[in-house]
């Protein structure tokens, strides 16, 4: 029975109205803190970890920077199964309440850890580690399982947040949308460059000062907060429902070009009927590049392949030519995208240079504020600040007089000149391990690891500077490269591409340090990265990073060169849908970029 026409409008403004009702900028205080509280929490717990895993687990200074390497590869990679699961099955809300509660529940058993005695080996007062009880298994699987549940949690969180805040104010009736939407884009990410900092410079010097346990508890309490905030503001977000994930749609490329092997390809030119596509489609013809997958989009048999309205049947069988391009632009970006591997390498060295700083003069001023170790790392992030504050409004107007382009260095010169600068950045790490060392053995602390040396710690800072500068340059290039050659629908990927770079990364860094310490310990010898600082060489490790670095530059040069020219003219015209979501993927996108390089 046909519903009267005066009755449906009338529900449709009362479903209007409803609606109305949800998102908004009354959402934003429980989205915002939510974000703030769960960053600092997280975030705040990583720069010392290094310090507890060595003092209260008892571990070598090579085991415990490849426990935190493994921890940050998983770290970074569960978000591409979040956004996975969010884009597909659960929702963004879900994924994020998700997150939150198992997060918390991973920072309660990592305070436990602290809180209870039975949770660490006995206490050792010797000077060296291997003297010292080592963890049980029962002690290792509870600190273990923290990790991996915050893992899972930030899995949850980081890649929904950003999107899920701006689905709250995303309204394309509102002719001030844009505006609306620019303003929550900078004060989250002024809440996230806060987070940073008040994580690495306030929760690093609780942890100092108090101890472990209520240093693992402000975070835990933080994340409490969190998780409370975001569930109270429930009744007013608005939720939307999943839909279908690209991660799904590549799979079904993949798999339909294996099941239509049997298919010859036809000549370059073609009839173009034979490939499928929607109505309207600029995409009517695959390239010539990876013609392989172009028998995924190939209409084999039409009666079979295609119903009445000119749909797919069976989608796993047969794709449109812009999914099987979805894919090739993927996969063309690859080779550039393992360049990047390299200097997620360099910037994840983190643990090391807080082992450094934990026996050098950490005063800012002789007298003065002593900063803590693990606090070193707020230079990086005031010099990618800084570099991101200033490129687009002072640095891009001064490049633009010589290189004639209006955007400065082109997006494969910034990430050249990243790479360049973090192989410059492992050279003065090097050395300045070796001057540290040679004082310190001047001293007479060559036996006495944790004797402090009579030098600044301030000397840390240009590696530091170097590398926030290589980050502000290379990630942020790296992900608007991605962005330049993928269509608006792809716009996550650039960020998944990413944060799987520094997964891979921190494998790299683990394969590395467990290498170079199997290696140089043989026959007896010292390690290079020796619990013992002073007998160790750790400006060998870091020389070593400095040529693979080298190495990669030129690696990345033949990938530039194979990739080809990235102008207009060689760019696909993808299909993109004005005043839908996909003007909210793109801002997403350009928002995301400076979130993602942090």
């Amino acid at each position: 029975m046909e519903k009267n026409p005066c009755d449906q409008m009338k529900h449709g403004e009362e479903e209007k109205h409803l609606t109305t009702k949800l998102g908004g900028l009354k959402t934003m205080p429980f989205v915002i803190s939510t974000e703030t509280f769960e960053k600092v929490a997280s975030f705040g717990l990583q720069a010392n970890m290094i310090l507890y895993l060595i003092n209260e687990y008892h571990m070598s200074n090579a085991k415990g920077a490849n426990v935190l390497f493994l921890w940050s590869a998983i770290s970074n990679f569960m978000p591409i199964l979040g956004a996975f699961l969010s884009d597909s099955f659960l929702g963004r809300f879900r994924v994020i309440a998700l997150g939150t509660f198992v997060s918390l529940l991973g920072m309660s058993l990592l305070w436990l850890t602290a809180a209870l005695p039975q949770a660490t080996p006995p206490q050792c007062n010797g000077l060296v580690t291997e003297s010292c009880a080592s963890p049980k298994a029962a002690q290792l699987a509870l600190l273990f399982s923290s990790f991996a549940l915050m893992s899972v949690g930030a899995g949850g969180i980081r890649p929904c947040a950003l999107a899920f805040g701006a689905d709250q104010l995303y309204n394309p009736s509102n002719p001030e949308n844009k505006r609306v939407l620019q303003s929550f884009f900078n004060w989250y990410y002024a809440s996230v460059g806060l987070s940073f900092m008040v994580s690495i410079t306030v929760i690093v010097y609780i942890q100092d000062a108090a101890g472990w346990v209520i240093g693992f508890g402000v975070p835990a309490g933080l994340m409490f907060l969190s998780t409370v905030m975001f569930l109270l503001g429930s009744p007013l977000y608005i939720k939307l429902m999943p839909d279908k994930s690209l991660f799904t749609s590549f799979a079904q490329v993949m798999v339909a070009a294996w099941h239509n092997k049997h298919l010859a390809l036809p000549p370059m030119e073609s009839d173009p009927g034979i490939w499928y596509y929607h109505k309207g489609s600029k995409l009517t013809a695959p390239t010539q590049k990876l013609r392989f997958l172009n028998k995924a989009c190939m209409i084999g048999n039409p009666e079979k392949d295609i119903d009445m309205d000119g749909r797919a049947i069976n989608p796993w069988n047969l794709c449109t030519v812009t999914q099987v391009e979805e894919l090739k632009a993927l996969i063309k970006v690859l080779p550039i995208w393992s360049s990047g591997i390299m200097i997620a390498v360099s910037i994840s060295q983190h643990s090391f240079q807080v082992l450094q700083a934990r026996v050098m003069d950490r005063h800012l001023i002789p007298g003065g504020l002593k900063i803590p170790a693990g606090s070193f790392g707020v230079f990086a992030m005031i010099t990618l600040t800084i570099w991101v504050a200033t490129y687009d409004q002072i640095i891009v107007p001064l490049l633009s007089k010589f290189t004639k382009r209006s955007r400065g260095f082109s997006l494969k010169e910034r990430m050249g000149i990243g790479l360049a600068i973090s192989c410059v950045a492992m050279a003065v790490a090097a050395m300045v391990e070796s001057k540290r060392r040679a004082t310190a053995i001047r001293q007479g602390l060559g036996d006495e690891p944790h004797g402090m040396v009579h030098m600044s710690a301030m000397w840390l800072v240009p590696q530091y500077s170097l590398i926030g500068l290589a980050e502000g340059l290379n990630a942020i290039g790296q992900i608007e490269f991605y962005y330049s050659q993928f269509p608006k629908s792809m716009a996550s990927i650039g960020v998944a591409l990413f944060a799987l770079g520094m997964a891979v990364g921190n494998l790299v860094s683990s394969l590395i340090v467990g290498t170079v310490d199997k290696l140089t310990s043989k026959g007896g010898k010292q390690s290079w990265v020796s619990n013992n600082l002073n007998r160790g060489h750790y400006d060998y490790y870091y020389w070593i990073l400095t040529i693979l670095s080298v190495i990669n530059v030129f690696y990345y040069l033949i990938c530039c060169w194979d990739f080809g020219s990235s102008d207009n003219k060689n760019k696909i015209v993808w299909d993109e849908e004005e005043g839908t979501e996909d003007e909210l993927e793109l801002e997403l996108g350009d928002h995301a970029k400076g979130v993602a390089s942090h």
